[in-house]
């Protein structure tokens, strides 16, 4: 707003939001929390999240993340704000595992997953709000093995129903935790948001938390 000639500039008393996260994910908010960083506003984005046809996982992710961000940017009409979105894939080898939504696609990732080595890929991706730049963004991997589950450890995950709405079909966070052989990587991205990277790209972004 331009002020009149001589007249003082009038000071808005909302305060300035620097940072946006385009998800509605309590487990992203709380890995945020950790790092001291606490969004000024969520705005989830309603996007179609599923992958196209022989998508890979990494350009699948990456393709997600940055399109929630720019979903998100593009519908922030308030004061300039950065804008943080991720998406996490889990796969086996070139197959990308659905996000479970049923008890059944849980019964059935867990099968997969059994006795093997998998790959959890989180995209992050940071907008600016007053810019027409595109998102700036990474991805992170970390390889995870599971031990070989039994039926009765399968079952009893799935009357947890905790693996339902996970990608993958779990949530390491969780009872999936005892099913870990090894893991190579971030945990932190394996529950959804890598910090250690998330936060470098904010301040790259010019994010500086309080």
């Amino acid at each position: 707003m331009i002020s009149p000639k001589g007249a003082s500039p009038i000071a808005s008393n909302r305060p300035l939001i620097q940072l946006v996260l385009a998800s509605e994910s309590p487990r992203r908010k709380a890995l945020l929390a950790q790092a001291g960083i606490v969004p000024g506003a969520i705005r989830p984005a309603h996007i179609h999240e599923a992958p196209l046809k022989h998508e890979l996982p990494r350009a699948c992710a990456l393709r997600l993340a940055i399109a929630k961000a720019e979903y998100v940017a593009r519908a922030w009409s308030e004061d300039p704000a950065l804008v943080l979105a991720a998406d996490t894939v889990v796969a086996c080898g070139r197959r990308i595992l659905p996000k479970a939504s049923t008890r059944d696609s849980v019964r059935e990732c867990l099968g997969i997953l059994s006795g093997r080595r998998h790959q959890v890929l989180t995209a992050i991706a940071v907008a600016k709000g007053s810019s027409a730049e595109r998102p700036r963004a990474r991805v992170v991997v970390t390889q995870v093995s599971f031990k070989r589950l039994s039926q009765q450890e399968i079952e009893a995950y799935l009357e947890s129903a905790e693996g339902e709405g996970k990608a993958g079909g779990y949530a390491i966070q969780g009872r999936a935790e005892a099913f870990v052989r090894r893991l190579n990587g971030s945990w932190s991205n394996v529950v959804g948001l890598p910090l250690c990277e998330t936060v470098n790209l904010l301040a790259g972004c010019g994010y500086a938390s309080r």
